[in-house]
């Protein structure tokens, strides 16, 4: 009887526990009923926001809204909107027979009118200090009241404006499909009709070149359902990527994106720099980031993801801290969590700025990224918002042969990383697996010793409480179909994101650890070590209760892990907290290039007595 009341207290507390991760889930802006506002307009109520111009040195800028109404309540808020004139949108009927409403664009963010504001109630006063970035557009300030699901249009601000909103911003680096080649990608609100778009760059201190660069965009129509073809839809600009040839290994390139008008007028960016790859194989300190489902935060605090990505800004900072410590970045999946609203888009950029401009910045396809029913996703679920792969394909350049089959393989030195895309069938007879055993098959173990498979979903091994409700510990046909591929071609570490903790496995083959050790590695590791580092930002996620003998350490916290690849036999793995950026689980690989070359089980051809 006893063991019947254990089995169903772990049970219920499991689909507690269930219930309250999905509702982390919740995009914040899908909460607002935009569609059905009414307009209460109160003469004796106003929003003012100063100052009005912005930008004058840079993209991002603090400024303070005042707002006053004679009805005060405690569900009345202000919503940010962009373009300033936000009830003129287009707004698209599902039946010819129902009249559009009168809004039909969300706000980019928004804030109780309460907030900091305690008095708010009683006066009927309050001012909010927000922070805008450059979104090509201008941006008006409304106060609501009715709360969220009954919104009432009560006041509206004045206009306030970027001195020059079209402005080169938010570079991103990344590598390009050879290792002496770095791409830049920005944003802009300069089609190819208005100005003429570049990169002028060239070695730190030397003489500086011009490459032109591609242009692409994207309408709504493009879009495969609501909220992104809907009230969550913005125009995305115009994005531009310039390709960066012939580099000299490991040396220090300075960079600016500049736009040459028709009138010969021309606008530039500021100054970035980056320092070029190595050449694979080269014997030198290489020091990788990775983690997964960071999203982005409000500094401001106000109500937009401030409720789900908590350690975003941390994690953020901690990297930004110790950039000069980091060669490149890979971010595996669920990059911003728009969910299908795309002013998030821009807001992730400019928050990754300070890494992205200065190191290559690898992204992975994720399912808020890509899933969506009846798009050729793997998964028939709705996570993307209707974004279904064309925003994170276009947002960000990855060396893929097709923007839509995310998978794709870099070489950084003596790091060969394979990236899959659990968006899309990997199983064995497919493309993807085909992918997958070409590019761990094809690199030279002596050149390239560090072997690293990465992916969004965890393909491996976790021991998240959503895993074991389903009775796994991975997603279904994850191990089955690739841990030959991984055994057989000695990949070192598998690591994944999607489950919001860090965890790290033993070595560990079918079940199976392949080596008692766990923070000293010596010789060959006859298994992969897999990792779960989805911890970067968004709402933590429980572990099972019950311990598993290949889970060696498990943090529900916030964070992100490192690799330094000091030569071609000593390799460090470090997983750091955003809160402090300390190390608290490390482990290290010494081994010879014969230790790699050494059979174990699954991992040679088969031999009989005749050979």
């Amino acid at each position: 009887m006893r063991i019947f009341e254990s089995i169903w207290l772990l049970l219920l507390w499991g689909v507690l526990t269930l219930k309250g991760a999905a509702s982390h889930g919740v995009q914040p802006l899908s909460r607002i009923a935009i569609d059905k506002t009414v307009f209460a307009l109160d003469d004796l109520a106003y929003v003012k926001a100063s100052p009005s111009v912005l930008g004058l040195k840079k993209n991002s800028e603090w400024l303070i809204v005042e707002y006053s109404t004679s009805k005060p309540s405690k569900d009345d808020w202000i919503g940010v909107f962009s373009p300033a004139n936000f009830s003129a949108s287009t707004c698209l009927p599902e039946n010819l027979r129902v009249t559009p409403p009168f809004l039909c664009t969300a706000p980019i963010k928004f804030q109780y009118a309460n907030y900091q504001n305690p008095e708010y109630e009683d006066t009927g006063k309050g001012s909010l200090r927000l922070q805008l970035i450059n979104q090509r557009s201008d941006f008006s300030f409304a106060l609501f009241s009715g709360g969220l699901l009954t919104p009432k249009l009560v006041a509206v601000s004045n206009v306030v404006a970027f001195a020059n909103p079209n402005a080169p911003v938010y570079p991103r680096l990344a590598q390009g499909k050879k290792w002496n080649e770095m791409t830049v990608t920005w944003t802009s609100g300069y089609g190819i009709n208005q100005a003429e778009p570049f990169v002028e760059w060239g070695p730190k201190g030397g003489e500086q070149i011009l490459s032109p660069a591609g242009t692409l965009t994207f309408d709504r129509s493009t879009m495969c359902g609501a909220p992104a073809r809907t009230v969550g839809w913005r125009d995305p600009g115009f994005i531009h990527t310039s390709f960066l040839k012939e580099l000299w290994p490991n040396s220090m390139y300075t960079y600016k994106m500049g736009h040459k008008l028709s009138n010969g007028t021309y606008i530039w960016s500021q100054m970035y720099q980056f320092r070029a790859s190595p050449f694979p194989g080269q014997n030198s300190v290489q020091r990788v980031v990775i983690y997964g489902d960071m999203g982005k935060d409000e500094a401001d605090g106000s109500n937009e993801y401030n409720n789900f990505q908590r350690g975003s800004l941390n994690t953020t900072k901690k990297i930004v801290d110790d950039l000069k410590n980091i060669d490149i970045v890979f971010h595996i999946g669920d990059i911003c969590y728009a969910n299908g609203y795309l002013s998030q888009w821009d807001q992730f950029t400019s928050q990754i700025e300070p890494i992205a401009s200065n190191v290559p910045y690898m992204i992975a396809s994720g399912n808020h990224e890509r899933d969506w029913p009846n798009s050729g996703s793997f998964y028939g679920y709705m996570d993307s918002g209707g974004e279904c792969g064309v925003l994170a394909g276009t947002m960000f350049y990855v060396p893929t042969e097709n923007r839509d089959k995310f998978w794709y393989s870099t070489d950084y030195g003596m790091f060969r990383f394979c990236i899959a895309d659990t968006e899309h069938d990997w199983r064995e007879g497919t493309e993807q697996y085909a992918f997958i055993e070409h590019c761990l098959a094809s690199v030279d173990r002596q050149r390239q010793p560090w072997l690293i498979f990465l992916a969004h979903r965890v393909l491996g091994y976790s021991s998240s409480t959503w895993y074991a409700m389903q009775g796994a510990s991975g997603e279904p046909m994850g191990r089955e179909s690739l841990q030959k591929l991984w055994q057989k071609y000695k990949v070192d570490i598998a690591i994944f994101g999607h489950v919001h903790n860090y965890e790290r496995t033993c070595p560990i083959y079918e079940n199976i650890c392949t080596s008692d050790e766990k923070y000293y590695y010596k010789g060959p590791l006859n298994g992969t070590i897999h990792v779960v580092a989805g911890g970067a930002g968004a709402s933590l996620s429980s572990f099972s209760p019950v311990r598993t003998q290949w889970s060696i350490y498990r943090d529900f916290d916030y964070g992100f892990v490192k690799l330094t690849a000091f030569d071609h036999s000593n390799l460090l793995f470090e997983y750091k907290k955003s809160s402090d950026g300390k190390a608290y689980d490390s482990f290290r690989i010494s081994r010879d290039y014969r230790d790699i070359l050494a059979c174990t089980v699954d991992s040679c051809p088969c031999t009989t007595l005749a050979s």
